[in-house]
């Protein structure tokens, strides 16, 4: 007797290595994932942008990433007395100009060393919607908390949403020194706010879009995560207080599947290893300088100096 309908992720036959770099971007999902490397101390980085969530805004970030763009004060507008970006989150924006400017070029810079080194590129789409800032006739990021009055929201139209894809894989495969492995996915936090039936509308021109533009595209591939919280864990006790988000236990159950079809051997015991040095040192004490708390923190540093010796990035800082 079935209890419950299992969605497998295919495995991959390129496996991601202890060395490989991963890039995410997108959704607040990207971050999620890209938290379980860190911890893992596989080399990540994720949303130079901050968190994004429609094809249009995502391929826009890619671009900027890839021409290196530096941002100026005209770039800008002020706005609740900040100096905003209507291309980044709005946890760049301050009070002065020169600090928001600055955050932004540290990061395309850092995000365009970095992707020229990735493997593995991980796009987490949120939602087929997008907002237009009816001042500057410009499709945005983010609403930055400005009133509604100033913005024309719309759906991406499917020819929006499958050229987004593909100049993103374009652009990609050509800043990639690596041959690199693109991987969409779309999120499964609803998007409540837009309605039940327009988040559900929403997700369905993204997964059409998706499969559309990566068909015959041997290095891009679709993970089923939206599929694996709406029908194997078809259940609220997956999902924080909000009702919307995934919890811990959601997104450590979508990321064993992750692994288990994209890690290679090495890459899991290394993983696994690094997580259970990370749980050990949260272990305090009251007396550090107990003789036996000292000899099992040596014996931790001993584990640290072994995984070090297995890569070449820095770990454990």
């Amino acid at each position: 007797m079935k209890f419950r309908t299992e969605v497998e992720i295919l495995a991959s036959e390129k496996k991601i290595g202890v060395q490989d770099g991963i890039f995410s971007i997108g959704s607040c999902f990207a971050t999620e994932m890209h938290e379980k490397f860190a911890a893992g101390q596989i080399q990540s980085l994720n949303n130079p942008f901050g968190i994004i969530f429609n094809p249009y805004s995502i391929h826009n970030a890619i671009q900027q990433i890839y021409d290196a763009k530096e941002y100026q004060e005209n770039d800008l507008i002020l706005a609740n007395e900040n100096y905003i970006s209507l291309d980044h989150h709005s946890s760049f924006d301050s009070r002065f100009a020169h600090k928001t400017l600055e955050k932004i070029n540290q990061n395309i810079e850092e995000a365009n060393q970095f992707l020229q080194n990735t493997s593995f590129v991980i796009i987490t789409f949120g939602t087929s919607y997008i907002y237009e800032f009816l001042p500057k006739k410009k499709l945005v990021s983010n609403c930055h908390k400005i009133p509604q009055k100033f913005f024309e929201k719309r759906f991406l139209s499917h020819q929006e949403l499958t050229d987004s894809i593909n100049k993103t894989i374009d652009i990609l495969k050509d800043i990639c020194k690596n041959e690199v492995q693109i991987l969409f996915t779309v999120s499964p936090v609803r998007h409540t706010k837009d309605g039940i039936i327009e988040n559900q509308l929403s997700k369905s021109k993204l997964i059409t879009a998706i499969h559309e533009s990566i068909s015959g595209k041997e290095n891009c591939h679709y993970l089923p995560v939206y599929e694996i919280l709406m029908d194997d864990l078809r259940d609220y006790r997956f999902y924080k207080e909000d009702l919307i988000h995934p919890n811990s236990q959601a997104v450590q159950y979508i990321w064993e599947k992750f692994g288990n079809a994209y890690f290679s051997d090495e890459t899991k015991v290394f993983i696994n290893e690094n997580n259970k040095i990370i749980t050990a040192l949260s272990h305090k004490t009251n007396d550090e300088k107990n003789r036996k708390y000292q000899e099992f923190l040596d014996k931790i540093n001993q584990r640290i100096l072994e995984q070090q010796k297995k890569v070449k990035h820095k770990i454990f800082g």
